[in-house]
């Protein structure tokens, strides 16, 4: 059973983006949302839990919020796909449950 993890903390006030990375299992996508979505930022000390999630299934960032605190597709971390609200509907339905990280 897949799960859909969301993140909406930025990685360098809380733990929530470390935790999630540690219970993530093969199949399960995360998805960075709001102030999370600074994880995504490449060359951060974030880089490597968010490499260790894309070795264990999909990673995306939703694009606006990414448009709203000026990270553009070039500062992303390669792997990152970046979805709408739309992507965020389908990533929902394409897994048995969601877990939001707060």
């Amino acid at each position: 059973m897949s799960t859909l993890h969301t993140v909406n903390k930025t990685p360098f006030e809380r733990n929530a983006l470390q935790s999630c990375v540690g219970h993530l299992s093969p199949g399960d996508a995360l998805l960075m949302i709001e102030d999370g979505v600074v994880g995504a930022r490449k060359g951060s000390s974030a880089t490597a839990m968010v490499q260790a999630a894309l070795a264990s299934g999909g990673v995306y960032a939703l694009a606006s919020d990414l448009d709203a605190r000026g990270i553009r597709p070039e500062d992303m971390i390669e792997g990152i796909q970046r979805v709408d609200y739309g992507g965020f509907v389908d990533l929902v339905a394409q897994h048995a449950r969601t877990v939001a990280w707060l």
